[in-house]
C-alpha cells in the first residue's frame, strides 16, 4: 500500500506541468500556480469526505472537539498550503524528474525527526539509509546537468517543500490519533486548498485558459490526492512513522520515469544513479534483523 502511494505522488510530478500547461499558467505567474493548486486540493478533500459520510455511519462518524479541529487546522496549513505552496514554485522552475529526486528529501528528514518526536528506534542502518539518500539528492546539484545548477526558485522552493512535508508527517500521526485518519485527510486537503485558493486570489491568480484537456488532469490530479493521501495517512496512523514514510523514497524513482515518459525530458544518466541510491537506502532502512 505505501508503494501504491508513492506510484500515485509520482504521477503528480508530470501531471502538475501538463496542467499548468494546458490551463496556459507560465513560470513568472505564481498566483495561477497557487490557485490552480488550491483548486486541486479543495475537490480533493470534498471527495475524501463524501467517501468517508458515504462509508462510516452515523453514530461511528468522529465528533471533533475544539482542540481537535486546531490541530486539525495546524495540519492543514502545514500538509497541505505550505507544503504545495513551494512545491508548485517550486516544479514550475525545475525538471519534473530533477525535482522528484530533490523532493524525496523530506522522506528522510521525516524517518530523522520520527525517531527524535516519537522515540522511534534510530539504528546505524537507518542513520547510514538516510545517508544514502540524501547523497542522491546532493549528487543532482553537481555538475552542469540539462537541469542545471542549484537555483533558489526550483531547487531551493522543493527543499523547503520536503521541510513542510516532513513536518506534516510528524502531525499526521498526531491528528489521526486523535481523529479518524480518512476524516482528517479531508479536512486537511479542503481547508489547505481553501488557504491555497485565497492565497492565489490574494496574488492576483486566475487561470487563463479553460479546456478539457485541463480539466481532465485536474481531474487526475484530485485523483492522484484522494488515492496517495487517503492511504499513506491511514498507514501513518497505524504503523511506525520511519517504517512507512522511507517507502516515499520510491517517489522519485517513479516520478524521473513518468516525467520522461509524459514530458518527453531527457534522461540524464545522473538521475539513475541517484535514484539507486535513494533506492538502497530504502532498502537498508527496512532490512529486518541480520
Amino acid at each position: 500500500m505505501a508503494c501504491a502511494a508513492a506510484l500515485s505522488w509520482g504521477f503528480a510530478f508530470p501531471f502538475v506541468k501538463l496542467g499548468m500547461a494546458a490551463f496556459a499558467i507560465d513560470a513568472e505567474f505564481t498566483g495561477g500556480k497557487i490557485l490552480f493548486a488550491g483548486i486541486r486540493f479543495t475537490l480533493a478533500g470534498l471527495l475524501v469526505l463524501l467517501m468517508y459520510r458515504g462509508t462510516v455511519r452515523a453514530e461511528e462518524r468522529c465528533r471533533p472537539t475544539g482542540s481537535d479541529w486546531r490541530w486539525m487546522l495546524l495540519f492543514a496549513f502545514v500538509n497541505t498550503a505550505a507544503h504545495y505552496f513551494f512545491f508548485y514554485i517550486g516544479l514550475s522552475n525545475s525538471y519534473g524528474s530533477r525535482a522528484s529526486v530533490i523532493d524525496s528529501l523530506g522522506t528522510f528528514l521525516l524517518v530523522i525527526l520520527a525517531a527524535a518526536v516519537f522515540r522511534e528506534k534510530m539504528t546505524i542502518r537507518k542513520i547510514c539509509g538516510c545517508a544514502l539518500g540524501i547523497g542522491g539528492i546532493l549528487l543532482l546539484n553537481i555538475g552542469d546537468l540539462s537541469g542545471g545548477g542549484f537555483t533558489l526558485s526550483g531547487d531551493g522552493m522543493m527543499i523547503l517543500c520536503s521541510i513542510f512535508s516532513a513536518s506534516g508527517g510528524l502531525l499526521t500521526r498526531v491528528v489521526c490519533k486523535r481523529v479518524n485518519a480518512i476524516f482528517a485527510t479531508g479536512i486537511s486537503l479542503a481547508a489547505g486548498g481553501l488557504m491555497l485558493i485565497a492565497g492565489g486570489i490574494a496574488m492576483g491568480g486566475y487561470l487563463p485558459a479553460i479546456n478539457g484537456k485541463g480539466l481532465a488532469v485536474l481531474a487526475c490530479l484530485v485523483a492522484i490526492s484522494v488515492t496517495g493521501f487517503s492511504i499513506y495517512n491511514q498507514l501513518l496512523a497505524n504503523h511506525p512513522v520511519g517504517k512507512v514514510a522511507i517507502y516515499n523514497s520510491l517517489i522519485p524513482v517513479f516520478g524521473v520515469v513518468l516525467s520522461c515518459v509524459f514530458l518527453n525530458e531527457t534522461f540524464e544518466p545522473i538521475y539513475l544513479a541517484a535514484a539507486a541510491l535513494v533506492a538502497a537506502g530504502v532498502a537498508l532502512v527496512n532490512l529486518v534483523g541480520k
